[in-house]
């Protein structure tokens, strides 16, 4: 008997691994300080572009200046824990883990500093986990921990369990059974992994 398939774990960048939402907050305060803004605990919904925009209308061309301006991702501070999970999880026995991360449309800074984060915090050899689509339903895996709630795209049902981790604009999203929430990196991640490795 063959052994079985290593567990394929896929962990989004923004939100999951690195502070998006934080950085974001601080720049738009520092660089706009007499405009409305959104604390981060009245965050709803993904973008926050269009919660910016619902704010006023030229509020979302202003925050998204913050997010698309150059060293805006790679300045972004390490999620609390989520650096040990990962380098944890690398180790675990019958685990491929891969970053699985999108890119801004307007993407000429996003990129390249997305890769220098990664090897800034996880080391050169993380930078061949990196996978980078717009479309994360067509790539295959087991496990997706991902902040953003509803995930499309070509693949309608895609081979991997989305795990909600948890973010300030998706604490108020119920989930229905059978979907699951990862609270922090300090919650039981590894009875997930687990968990899936037994299905």
């Amino acid at each position: 008997m063959g052994s079985a398939a290593p567990l394929r774990v896929l962990v989004d960048m923004d939100g999951v691994l690195a502070d998006f939402e934080g950085a974001v907050l601080r720049g738009y305060r520092a660089r706009f300080p007499g405009e409305p803004r959104v604390e981060l605990a009245a965050r709803r919904g993904f973008s926050v572009r269009e919660q910016y925009r619902c704010l006023r209308e030229d509020l979302g061309a202003k925050v998204a200046s913050i997010y698309e301006s150059p060293g805006f991702f790679l300045e972004l501070d390490p999620i609390p824990g989520a650096l040990e999970a990962v380098q944890e999880m690398t180790h675990m026995q019958d685990t491929e883990v891969f970053i699985c991360t999108s890119p801004l449309r307007k993407y000429e800074h996003c990129i390249v500093e997305k890769y220098k984060w990664v090897e800034k915090h996880l080391g050169p050899e993380f930078v061949e986990r990196i996978i980078l689509t717009r479309d994360k339903t067509v790539v295959s895996a087991d496990l997706l921990f991902d902040d953003k709630d509803t995930i499309k795209g070509a693949e309608l049902n895609p081979s991997w369990e989305h795990i909600l981790f948890t973010c300030c604009h998706n604490r108020h999203v119920q989930l229905q059974a059978p979907r699951r929430r990862l609270l922090s990196w300090e919650d039981d991640w590894r009875a997930i992994l687990e968990s899936k490795r037994r299905q």
